[in-house]
């Protein structure tokens, strides 16, 4: 860190005023430093800084390429495999086998999508519905928070009956808005009015050819404000602070303070 020159409690002479009201000037002030974040998904690192005063104000900046790669909250989920029902008129949560992204938003008990944040978030999906019968069934799907429905998020859709010899087939998809704490965990739960009805996985097909087609596939943004927007000082005292950001894993995730007052 930078020590520029300063003046004695009692001031100076002319010419050591000046040079130090021209740093001032210049921007070449001893009111900055560095503070690198603590990883094993901490959401608090300690500053200690002796300048730290009880109503300072304490502003940050990203200073490392991990700092400035900081990115919100998301997660990306799928499954390769089809999920059938045992029994009709039963809910069963939807599972995922593949995570595709993850970052701050992970997967757990195959059917848990988890957040190790608080806030808004966005979960969207869509799920590959088929059916082997020659009637008309319809499915749902509906939201669970910690192993509970949530009121008003379900959703109807009938599929349609096999044709032709060609099972029958529907996509719904849809996105909720919910407000988690962290260590919150949502799940997607299905039902369906027939066993020949279930969640399909599709290989990839040719004629022409065309990547395979997953049974589900869950996506999970935090809504927020820009990155750089979440560090910030949730308590102080004299000589120190503590920063609150993100859950953190990533090494030499450093940020540039200044401290004013």
């Amino acid at each position: 860190m930078t020590q520029f020159r300063s003046l004695p409690p009692f001031g100076g002479d002319e010419r050591a005023v000046a040079e130090v009201v021209r740093g001032i000037m210049d921007g070449k002030t001893n009111n900055t430093g560095l503070l690198t974040l603590a990883t094993g998904n901490a959401t608090t690192t300690t500053l200690n800084d002796e300048r730290i005063g009880y109503d300072s104000l304490i502003f940050f900046v990203p200073k490392s390429a991990a700092a400035m790669a900081d990115a919100a909250p998301y997660g990306a989920f799928q499954d390769d495999a089809d999920q059938t029902a045992a029994a009709a008129n039963t809910a069963y949560p939807v599972t995922f086998t593949t995570t595709d992204y993850s970052n701050g938003v992970y997967l757990s008990n195959s059917s848990r999508l988890n957040v190790r944040n608080g806030g808004i978030y966005n979960l969207q999906f869509s799920a590959q519905f088929t059916n082997d019968d020659t009637a008309i069934h319809d499915i749902d799907v509906w939201l669970r928070k910690n192993g509970s429905n949530v009121a008003g998020t379900n959703g109807q859709v009938s599929v349609p009956n096999s044709h032709g010899g060609v099972p029958g087939h529907t996509l719904p998809a849809w996105n909720y808005i919910i407000e988690l704490v962290a260590g919150d965990y949502v799940e997607l739960v299905w039902n369906t009015t027939s066993t020949q009805v279930y969640l399909d996985h599709i290989a990839a097909q040719s004629s022409p050819t065309r990547p395979s087609t997953a049974s589900i596939i869950a996506t999970m943004q935090y809504i927020a404000p820009l990155a750089s927007d979440n560090i910030y000082v949730s308590s102080q005292q004299q000589g120190s602070a503590t920063v609150s950001h993100w859950a953190n894993s990533t090494a030499n995730k450093t940020y540039g303070y200044i401290i004013v007052g």
